[in-house]
This record gives C-alpha cells, structure tokens and sequence, in this order.
C-alpha cells in the first residue's frame, strides 16, 4: 500500500483522508489551520508532518485537498515546501477547484523534477467524503490515471478520466457553474414567488412536478421552506472564488457567454452583504436583503 501524504484537512479533506487510512494507507498529514477533527485520524494510526517539504519525504503520493490556487501554490512554492522536497517517481494529486493556467505552470514544475501532477477536482458533499463516495475527474496520461486510480477508489464512488492533464480542473469548472447557476436559479425564483404573493408550499410542489424541477432545486428549496438553509454545504465565499476561476478561464479562451458574468455578480452581491461563511441556500437571503421581503423563517 502506497504511502501517503494529506493535505487540507477541510470539510471534504477529513472525510477523504479518514478513508485511506481505514483502508489500509499509511497517512501522514499536514495541519494549517483547524486541529479539531485529527483525533480520530490520529488513533488509526496517521502522522503530522510539521511542514509540506516534512510530508514529502514521508510519502509516495501526495493529495492536496484545499481551497483554491493560492493554497495550492503556497504549499508547492512556499518555504518547505513540495516542490524542493518530491523525488523522481513521486505522484502530487490536486484534488482541489483551482484555475487551469496555474495548473499547467505546477505540472511543468514538476515534470522538470521527475514527478507527476495530477488535477483530480471533486463533486458531491462531505457527507459522501466521509461514506467514501466522492465523484472525481481526473486530467491525467493513460498510464498516470492507472496508477493513481487505486488510490482515488478509496474515497470516490464514480471516477471519470476526462482527459489529458488539465482538463480535470477545466471541467470541474464548467460542473461548478452548472451547478450554482442551478443554485442560484432556484433561490431567485422562490424569492420572486414570495415578492408577488405566490403560496410557497404550492410553488415547491409545482416546479418538482414539472420539467423545471433539478437535483439542486430538490437540494435547497425543500429544506429552505422549513427554515433550513443547509441543503448545500458549500459556502458562498468559496462558490464567488469558483466562478471567479471560471470567468478567467472563459476570458482565456476566449469564449463569450453572458451566464457565467450573471453567476459571477449574483456571487459578489452576497458576498457584499456579508453572507460570504454561509451556504449557498443563503443567496435566498440575500434576495430578501435586496427586495426586502421575508422568503423563509430562518
């Protein structure tokens, strides 16, 4: 069983992480921020490294599951870190959301040492993180995508080799998109519904009978109407900064389309009335701020 070392014990992070050592991994990890949820890795035998450079040398593959680029760069860049410590023959997968251009910059870097960079982003939640049933698509060679699939089974339900290097982090984009334009569709139309004096009850029921019903509409209006908003465990600061990514991969393209600029400034407009740590469900407060209405008790 291949050593490894884990980077970014968030959310997602943990739940990953818990499933390769459980699975038979020796792990060791890195702590930057939160030590709260380590215990448990602890006990089933885990190490901390006390720097990126420490976590190389004890590993064979290396996963970095973070919050966007400047994360990644730093703990590649950064004093001690990766990039001065990998070995010929070494694996670094990113499993975090991170801009293309970037990636390309690491995987030359680290080609010119003998090491493999891999972009393998993630979809669903910290739910499936912890079940071991992640999504993941993975940019990578033919041959790189075989040795590191092995290891990306032990947390991943559905693993998708999209392409060549690069086109991971590309697509991962494109699915983030989709999916909080989704979001965002469904709050501004429960948030219009209640502006003009719709029954939100019989406004739930109608759309999820109908063609305009989605997984993301399922995910977030249902919980909304009983005061939830936690049908999506994804904070609305980190939602702005994937669409941010997304907007300077179309500039790079270049490709003109008029959605994602909407989905960009919806983003920036919650983020502004200080919503940033919470989940996206609570764009639908925003709506409520700008119109001032009451959509849901919450």
């Amino acid at each position: 069983m291949q050593r490894i070392g884990f980077i970014g014990l968030g959310l997602m992070g943990h739940g990953m992480a818990k499933n390769l050592v459980q699975k038979g991994h020796p792990l060791t990890f890195l702590v930057h921020r939160s030590r709260k949820n380590i215990a448990d890795l602890v006990a089933a035998g885990a190490k901390e490294a006390k720097t990126p450079a420490a976590l190389a040398a004890a590993s064979d593959v290396v996963i970095l599951c973070v919050t966007g680029t400047p994360q990644v760069e730093a703990n590649v860049y950064g004093a001690d870190g990766l990039l001065g410590a990998v070995k010929p023959g070494q694996i670094v997968i990113d499993c975090s959301t991170a801009q293309p251009d970037s990636t390309e910059r690491i995987r030359a870097d680290f080609d010119a040492k003998g090491v493999k960079f891999v972009d393998a982003p993630l979809a669903r939640t910290p739910v499936q993180a912890e079940e071991g049933k992640l999504n993941c698509m993975v940019g990578a060679d033919p041959a790189t995508f075989a040795a590191v699939k092995p290891v990306l089974e032990k947390f991943c339900e559905n693993i998708f080799h999209i392409g060549g290097p690069g086109t991971g982090h590309k697509v991962k984009l494109i699915n983030n998109f989709l999916a909080l334009g989704s979001a965002a569709l469904a709050a501004e139309s429960l948030s219009i519904a209640a502006k003009v004096g719709i029954d939100l009850a019989v406004f739930e029921k109608l759309i999820s009978a109908g063609g305009a019903n989605s997984a993301m509409f399922q995910m977030i209006v249902p919980k909304a109407l009983k005061g939830d908003l936690s049908g999506l465990l994804f904070t609305l600061v980190n939602a702005k900064k994937d669409i941010g990514y997304y907007q300077q991969m179309a500039a790079a393209a270049p490709f003109s389309g008029l959605m994602g600029g909407a989905l960009f400034q919806t983003l920036v407009q919650a983020n502004a009335l200080g919503l940033g740590e919470k989940f996206v469900p609570s764009l639908i407060e925003a709506y409520e701020k700008v119109n001032g209405i009451r959509v849901v008790n919450h």
